[in-house]
């Protein structure tokens, strides 16, 4: 299986990568990033792009993959909705739709949020934008289109994340993981769970096209 990775710098993507270079189900991983993310290996394939609504020049790389995990995403914090859109709703579906008509037996998974608002009228803007977005991709001719809307999510395996604020979260209260998963097992993942359902997801699918927490740690095998 061959897997082109959105958001292999950040938290999520990082762990995905992790998780794809040392499964056996993953014979090579592409990854499309604004810069390097500093990996070698054998099975990895860097493309440093500078235009992230504009992917013509990636089509045929596209074309050859069978799925893609799209880890990319921003915080709305300070962010006027058609902002926040336009990096979210326009920036995803950019990707995708060429990727959908480069490759249509493409499985798409989508990294989305937990509390996401598939009515798209919800009070919470961001949650909107995700639903929008969400909606869209699953309309797209992929073979298999998946959402997966994680709740709190552990960076496992030396993956930090890029925003100060949330890394310093993770750092200053990871002594109270163990008790939040025995409090609320089905609201917590980690980015190992994550990049593992992803794979699962690539390779066998699911009746599920939106998964929660819970949904994800099944698929993980955990």
């Amino acid at each position: 299986m061959r897997v082109v990775i959105f958001g292999a710098t950040g938290m999520v993507g990082a762990g995905a990568l992790l998780e794809c270079l040392d499964d056996a189900r993953v014979d090579a991983v592409l990854t499309v990033v604004r810069r390097p993310t500093g990996r070698t290996h054998p099975k990895l394939t860097e493309v440093v792009h500078a235009d992230f609504f504009d992917y013509e020049a990636l089509r045929s790389r596209f074309a050859g993959c069978d799925a893609c995990f799209f880890c990319l995403g921003v915080s709305s914090a300070g962010m006027s909705e058609a902002d926040y859109g336009h990096l979210t709703y326009d920036l995803t579906l950019a990707a995708a739709r060429v990727m959908s008509e480069a490759n249509p037996r493409m499985v798409f998974c989508y990294v989305s949020g937990q509390g996401t608002d598939s009515s798209e009228r919800g009070r919470s803007m961001w949650a909107r934008v995700k639903g929008r977005t969400e909606n869209a991709l699953l309309r797209l001719p992929f073979k298999g289109a998946y959402m997966l809307r994680p709740g709190f999510i552990q960076p496992l395996r030396g993956v930090r994340s890029r925003t100060a604020l949330y890394q310093a979260f993770y750092s200053a209260l990871g002594f109270l993981l163990p008790l939040l998963r025995r409090v609320a097992p089905d609201q917590i993942t980690t980015t190992v769970r994550v990049g593992r359902a992803l794979i699962r997801l690539a390779s066998e699918g699911s009746p599920q096209t939106i998964l929660t927490p819970a949904d994800i740690n099944r698929l993980a095998g955990e």
